[in-house]
């Protein structure tokens, strides 16, 4: 992603960049919620921001630290790794000299982008983050991520058809943006054709 085309300030670009270098630290190994995910996150809220008209700085920030306690949740040492992202995100960027009212709306994002508890997001780039975090559960990507999550905890292909259907396809009704939306239903179709697909094959059927 050309980032300028984006962000054409170099100052916040730089933000951004020290910000990314610094939100990488927080992940030692990659998965279904490594920092691959993220960059999938940061390039999904740039395109949503762009097209809802959204503060593409904030947004920024958020994505790329909207995870960062996600390692610290998987190994029990927090509850939530939103409300501590939140937390640890709005530290730094203080440290920075950061403008508070800036950083909360930051901290804010990433607190509510967890569409599976609350709070529910208030800003537009807090719903943004929601649904760039939803769009990467969905779709070929998705596809992906399932089955990396099985692997990586044992988990068969008919318990994996059933994370699907409990989860994954209710996804896309769940969107708060028009164009997230309109990706959603792409993404969604997707996946439907794939379930059909692997249920004939497992079927012998193809």
């Amino acid at each position: 992603m050309n980032l300028e085309e984006f962000i054409p300030d170099p100052k916040t670009r730089a933000l951004i960049e020290k910000t990314r270098d610094f939100a990488m630290h927080f992940f030692e190994r990659e998965g279904t919620h490594g920092f691959s995910h993220v960059e999938r996150v940061f390039n999904l809220c740039l395109h949503i921001g762009r097209e809802e008209g959204a503060d593409l700085e904030i947004l920024a920030l958020a994505a790329l630290l909207h995870d960062i306690a996600r390692p610290l949740e998987d190994v029990g040492k927090v509850e939530d790794h939103a409300a501590e992202g939140a937390r640890i995100a709005k530290r730094f960027l203080l440290g920075l000299g950061y403008p508070p009212e800036k950083a909360e709306a930051v901290a804010h994002a990433i607190e509510a982008h967890r569409f599976s508890r609350g709070p529910e997001p208030q800003t537009l780039e807090a719903k943004i983050l929601s649904d760039a975090d939803k769009l990467d559960a969905i779709g070929a990507i998705g596809v992906a991520r399932v089955f990396m999550y099985s692997g990586e905890h044992g988990r068969d292909i008919e318990a994996s058809l059933k994370h699907f259907e409990e989860k994954i396809l209710k996804l896309k009704d769940l969107m708060y943006t028009e164009t997230a939306k309109r990706m959603a239903e792409e993404r969604h179709r997707f996946t439907v054709e794939f379930i059909e697909r692997i249920r004939r094959e497992i079927e012998g059927e193809l």
